[in-house]
Formats: structure tokens, sequence, C-alpha cells
């Protein structure tokens, strides 16, 4: 039985205890705020393992909720939006949420992404320390948790990083949607999660890392790899 702690940041008094009812039935120990600021006091209180952020909040939204505590931690984040348009979603990827779910969403979508969330985020035991991986004039560092392009220091967010690190160890072979889901999102295909979501990641990822964003090749109709001789 799961025992990760999580903490819901909704306003939508149905739907938290709808999230707490599902979520505790299924282990997690389940924390409630109704809004920004609370759920920031809730956060700095009792470091959970995972955060479901609602977008559009009173005090604090959803988004300014993020830039703060992306300074402060890594704990993994699932987003919450009522709005559909790619702009909101590729803006809360940019903050650091980690996957995003927009309503009205089916509870086991939900439970599915939480849980594939808290796997990538676990540590494995008896891992030994990296070796740095580069390619180009990118350098990633698994053991420090850093990426430095040409020299200086680049923000990443947990899914990013995890994405860079696996392209860059598969040593220019191509990886397929499929294999990235698996590996990066810890979904599979028989969850039916839109692929889009890697897309969007590789899209974002290109632009923080500036001109060597261009190492990252795509594959057509199969997925992504380095670009050979990077």
């Amino acid at each position: 039985m799961a025992q990760e702690k999580l903490l819901v940041v909704e306003d939508d008094r149905n739907l938290v205890k709808l999230l707490k009812y599902n979520l505790e039935k299924e282990g997690y120990r389940v924390t409630a705020a109704a809004d920004g600021e609370a759920g920031l006091a809730a956060l700095r209180k009792d470091r959970p393992d995972l955060v479901v952020l609602d977008a559009m909040m009173p005090k604090l939204d959803g988004f300014e909720f993020l830039k703060i505590i992306r300074r402060e931690t890594r704990v993994p984040v699932l987003m919450l939006t009522a709005r559909k348009e790619e702009v909101d979603r590729v803006l809360g990827l940019e903050l650091g949420a980690d996957d995003y779910v927009t309503k009205p969403f089916g509870v086991r979508e939900l439970l599915a992404r939480v849980k594939a969330l808290l796997r990538r985020a676990a540590p494995v035991s008896g891992d030994a320390p990296g070796a740095v991986l580069r390619a180009g004039g990118i350098a990633l560092d698994p053991e420090r948790y850093e990426v430095t392009v040409r020299g200086k220091a680049v923000a990443l967010t947990t899914k990013e990083f995890e994405f860079l690190k696996l392209l860059l160890s598969a040593g220019g072979r191509a990886l397929t949607r499929d294999q990235l889901l698996e590996k990066v999102w810890g979904y599979d295909r028989s969850m039916e999660i839109d692929t889009r979501t890697i897309d969007q990641h590789v899209a974002r990822l290109r632009e923080k890392l500036g001109p060597e964003g261009s190492v990252l090749a795509t594959v057509k109709n199969v997925g992504y790899r380095i670009k050979a001789g990077a």
C-alpha cells in the first residue's frame, strides 16, 4: 500500500472531496488547501511527495504557485486546468509542471498519472553515481541533477531532465514515443495517453537549450534521438 503524501491545491470543494476519496482509497495520505497561499504554506510545513495543483485559484493562481515552489523544490506537480488552450498547457510545463490533466477528467486517468509521476520520482536503491553525459555543448550530470549548455547552467523541469538524460544515454539510438512514455512518464500504450505531451516537452527543451537544442533530432513517425556527431 502506497504511503506517499499528496497535497491537493484546489478551490472546488466537491472536486477536493472526490480527489481525497479516490486518492486515499489508493493508500495515499492527502492534505488539501483551498487557495494558492494556503497551499504554499502547507507545502512548506510538510513537504509532500506530489502536488495536484489547480491552475485557476484565488489569492495565488497555479502558475504563480509554480514559479515560487520551483525556486525551492523539485517536488512533482500534476496540474489541473479547465482551460484547453495549448498556450496554457505549455506555460504550465514551462514553469515546472511535470504533467497536466484537463477538466473534466476521468478519475482512473488522474490516478494513473499520479502513480506514474511518483514512480518516476522515487529514488532507485543501489544506483551508482552516473557519469556526466555530453552531446555538443550540453553536459548533464545525473548525480548533481544539473545541466549546463556551453558551461552555463540551464534550469529544466523534472521531465525535461529525465527526457534529455534518456536520449543522451541512448548513444544516438532512436527512442520511440512509446518507449519515452513508458520510461520518462511511466505510461504504457493501454493508458491511451496523448503523445503530443512528448512533443510539447521537446519544444520547450529545445528552446531552453538554445543553439544546442538542434542536437535533439526528430525521427519521423518514430520518436527522437541525439543527432549523430553531436
